[in-house]
């Protein structure tokens, strides 16, 4: 008979003191391979802040073909990463540091940063980068949506380059500085990628939000393709232009002025991620936490798990009780630092020590609560392996 996933991570864990961490291994590369799959021949770059642990970032670039380099978080951390072997980086934020830049220019380290203003330019260079030993940039497009006139502006606040014509004007800039090499341009589409065009129970507003992104996704196919051959006809071919997230493999992936999708997310599908029609990650990463209190027959008090994820404060920042099914939160305590209450059904038969699994809402923050990962193929314990925070670091 086959186990559902809960039998499964129960007899895995059935050793383990609660509270602890999880990957289902089984989960997880099949979440990669639908990743792969919905790129439709385009490589992704591996979001490492969606997957804050070495191991499991290596079991993907060494997976089946399709994934191909890592959009780092911070200079620090990809410096770190190449110092492990890894290779292809690009830091997806610009960088103030100047001790990581003196690092990237003394190393020469395979490392390509994000740069959206001359101030960015202006502290390379004070970093001691030359002629002799270049610094990769990667110029930012602003792949927001404006409209009217741009006094309405949907999507991240990042680059202030939102204009092809901005943008080439910076790329000039680039290319008189001898100490810097023009390799590429991203523009992340957060108002696509990080919305979920299905919230549950918003019908009205699901409409709404599937109309921007339609309207969004065309605008910016038209205006990052003019933003490439721009940038283009000055600087030569780009070694990679980089577009979207895990929610928006698909249409950044068709443009054909794009060459590469990050992605990141969709490995552990966090609970954000229930919020969309075009795919079905399933669940791969969870944390146990245990029941140490019986308030009353119909609640299950559970040890810490406040485990919230960052953002827009709301309720969908809140971790989400997955097993036993049935369980949810207490309205007026949530999930909290200490103690999180649990109502629902299956509260009543739950004993002192009886473990309830959460998925958190994003991804890759689960891995700055835990020191190690458990990981678990088909109904056992494989290994146990480090975390950022595991490995002693904490770069944002």
């Amino acid at each position: 008979m086959r186990l559902s996933q809960h039998e499964r991570l129960e007899r895995a864990c059935a050793q383990l003191t609660a509270p602890f961490a999880c990957v289902d291994l089984d989960a997880f590369d099949a979440n990669a391979a639908e990743l792969v799959r919905r790129a439709n021949g385009k490589p992704l770059r591996l979001a490492s802040k969606s997957v804050r642990c070495r191991a499991l970032q290596q079991r993907v670039l060494d997976g089946p073909p399709g994934f191909r380099g890592i959009l780092a978080l911070t200079l620090p951390e990809a410096l770190w990463l190449t110092g492990h072997g890894f290779d292809d980086l690009v830091v997806g934020y610009p960088t103030a540091d100047r001790e990581a830049l003196e690092r990237l220019v003394r190393d020469s380290a395979p490392v390509t940063v994000m740069v959206d203003s001359v101030e960015h330019l202006d502290l390379i260079a004070t970093a001691g980068a030359s002629a002799q030993s270049p610094v990769r940039v990667c110029l930012e497009l602003d792949a927001g949506l404006h409209l009217l006139g741009g006094r309405v502006r949907i999507g991240a606040r990042r680059s202030p380059l939102h204009d092809p014509r901005a943008l080439a004007a910076f790329a000039a800039d680039v290319l008189r500085r001898p100490e810097l090499r023009l390799a590429g341009i991203m523009a992340y589409e957060s108002q696509i990628a990080g919305v979920g065009d299905a919230p549950p129970g918003k019908r009205i507003g699901a409409a709404v939000i599937r109309a921007m992104q339609a309207a969004s996704a065309r605008e910016l196919r038209a205006r990052r393709a003019e933003a490439v051959a721009r940038v283009e006809e000055l600087a030569g071919p780009l070694e990679f232009v980089n577009a979207g997230g895990t929610g928006s493999v698909e249409s950044s992936a068709s443009e054909p002025a794009v060459t590469e999708v990050a992605a990141g997310s969709g490995l552990f599908a966090p609970a954000l991620f229930d919020g969309y029609r075009r795919f079905t990650p399933t669940p791969a990463a969870f944390f146990a936490i245990p029941v140490v209190r019986r308030p009353s027959s119909a609640v299950a008090t559970a040890l810490g798990g406040g485990y919230v994820a960052s953002g827009a404060p709301g309720r969908d920042r809140l971790p989400e009780p997955v097993y036993p099914p049935g369980l949810r939160l207490d309205a007026r305590e949530a999930a909290g630092e200490a103690q999180t209450p649990l109502h629902g059904r299956t509260a009543a038969p739950l004993r002192i020590g009886d473990r309830i699994w959460m998925r958190h809402a994003k991804a890759g923050e689960l891995c700055e609560r835990f020191a190690s990962l458990f990981l678990v193929s088909g109904d056992r314990i494989v290994d146990e392996i480090p975390t950022y925070r595991g490995e002693g670091c904490c770069f944002l």
